[in-house]
């Protein structure tokens, strides 16, 4: 096949002679893969896509790429949810699936230096013979990778205790948009200056490509106590979550799915959701033993407070781990309510999730679609789950016209338009509404210094002057 204008035979020759010819790929049947990324609504194949096996080969790949006007895309496991790693049509895609190893796990100063594209549960599998793990547990943990991780500032169910991904990572190294390579932070704490891994953090591999990064390592809880709740009212689940916070509780998790959820992974995993359940909440608290019968007590009176019909206690660590699938694994199982499905990513104040999720509720009537709710409820982290038929324009088009009134909504309530997914392509529009034109002005100089060409994955973030991807609506029927 032959490769796009603006991508000639000696650029395609010189990045061969570098990764080596078989990881190097030209052609719609070697870059299809590569269309687009857990963000299914938009797609575009790269011009070609370029597999690294270590920084000092990513760094000479973007030297020539650079040098050539080429743009670059880096790419981790593509489950992204918001369009980061969707190419425009002349870029080179970067992945770094190649890029996978653990090359050191100190467990004296609690760290570990990883590669970008090691898969973010391998860490604490590997730690968990010594007491430790990696905190950060999005969803999609057993798949997503630490450098994507890094991209979006991804959270996950223990957000609300531990933090997300930022608060876990000491130092990482960076291959700046013209190849130079500089180390930003460090394996120690604290360091002096400007919180340029901070600023990395987040910033949807607009800065560079990260290349290595040095994350901590926590100490697996003494015990824990994990509860499902079970409420016939949405409004009474959502107080409840308040009603922990406000006593002063901090759970380790404190997650909920309502009725649709609950039907998809019941179906699929059999737990044993009672499926006439409005909605249920799981609630984690852990630490040391001591204390943690008191703490699970205390939330489950708030919960009986809010007329929770039902409180179940994991009994059996097997237990735990089964209702733990159940919800890490529920946008999965939501395939078997329609064939294709949009999640959201918004952020409102706790106070006002029923409220939220009224609205919510009242777009899906609107614009005619089912909405399922599985979310980070602790932080007011909220995930609608928009369900449709790709195969249908019609609906597709009123599920980009619902997802908008969704973000909108958050941010007239205070909130934002990401938790954790990241802007991507999906939510550039929005910015203008969250952000005045000096703010945005200043993030883009800020972006201007490490990438004055925006040739590293243009067109995401922010409503720049080219800003746009232009990407293509799905074009490819689905399997019927």
């Amino acid at each position: 096949m032959r490769p796009r204008a603006g991508l000639d035979g000696r650029v395609l020759a010189r990045l061969a002679e570098i990764v080596g010819p078989e990881h190097v790929l030209v052609g719609n049947s070697a870059t299809l893969v590569y269309e687009c990324d857990g963000f299914t609504l938009e797609r575009q194949a790269p011009a070609a896509a370029v597999l690294p096996g270590s920084a000092a080969e990513v760094a000479q790949v973007v030297r020539v790429l650079h040098a050539a006007g080429i743009p670059f895309v880096p790419r981790g496991a593509g489950t992204s949810l918001s369009g980061t790693t969707i190419p425009p049509h002349d870029a080179v895609i970067i992945s770094l699936a190649r890029m996978n190893r653990i090359l050191h796990l100190d467990f004296r100063n609690r760290r570990a230096v990883v590669e970008p594209g090691v898969v973010n549960a391998w860490i604490s599998r590997e730690a968990a013979p010594r007491g430790y793990l990696y905190a950060p547990d999005p969803s999609s943990q057993a798949a997503c990778t630490i450098g994507g991780n890094v991209g979006t500032n991804a959270g996950g169910p223990h957000t609300l205790k531990y933090g997300v991904t930022v608060n876990h990572i000491l130092g990482v190294e960076l291959v700046l948009p013209d190849g130079q390579v500089v180390e930003l932070g460090g394996p120690v704490e604290d360091l002096p200056g400007y919180d340029l891994v901070g600023l990395v953090t987040g910033s949807e591999g607009t800065l560079g490509i990260v290349t290595k990064i040095v994350v901590r390592l926590v100490r697996e809880p003494e015990g824990c106590r994990t509860l499902l709740a079970v409420f016939d009212s949405v409004d009474d689940a959502t107080r409840t979550v308040s009603g922990i916070i406000e006593q002063g509780i901090i759970p380790a998790a404190l997650e909920m799915m309502d009725n649709l959820v609950i039907q998809a992974v019941e179906e699929a995993f059999g737990f044993g959701f009672p499926l006439d359940a409005a909605a249920v909440l799981i609630i984690e608290v852990d630490g040391l033993e001591v204390g943690l019968d008191e703490q699970a007590e205390a939330c489950a009176a708030i919960c009986r407070a809010n007329r929770a019909r039902e409180l179940r206690t994991a009994a059996t660590e097997e237990e735990r781990r089964l209702l733990w699938m159940s919800r890490k694994k529920a946008f999965g199982a939501l395939g078997r309510l329609a064939p294709s499905y949009v999640t959201q990513d918004g952020v409102v104040p706790r106070t006002r999730l029923p409220e939220m999720l009224a609205l919510t509720a009242e777009i899906g009537r609107k614009y005619g679609l089912r909405i399922a709710n599985v979310f980070h409820a602790g932080d007011g982290n909220i995930h609608p789950i928009l369900l449709y038929d790709e195969r249908n324009p019609d609906e597709v088009r009123r599920v980009i016209q619902a997802s908008d009134e969704i973000l909108s909504a958050c941010i007239d309530m205070g909130g934002s338009i990401t938790g954790e997914h990241g802007v991507g392509i999906e939510k550039v529009s929005h910015m203008r509404r969250m952000f005045s034109e000096a703010d945005l002005a200043a993030m883009l100089d800020v972006r201007a210094v490490f990438n004055p060409r925006g040739l590293c994955n243009p067109g995401k973030i922010f409503p720049s002057p080219g800003g746009c991807v232009e990407v293509q609506r799905p074009r490819r029927p689905a399997p019927a």
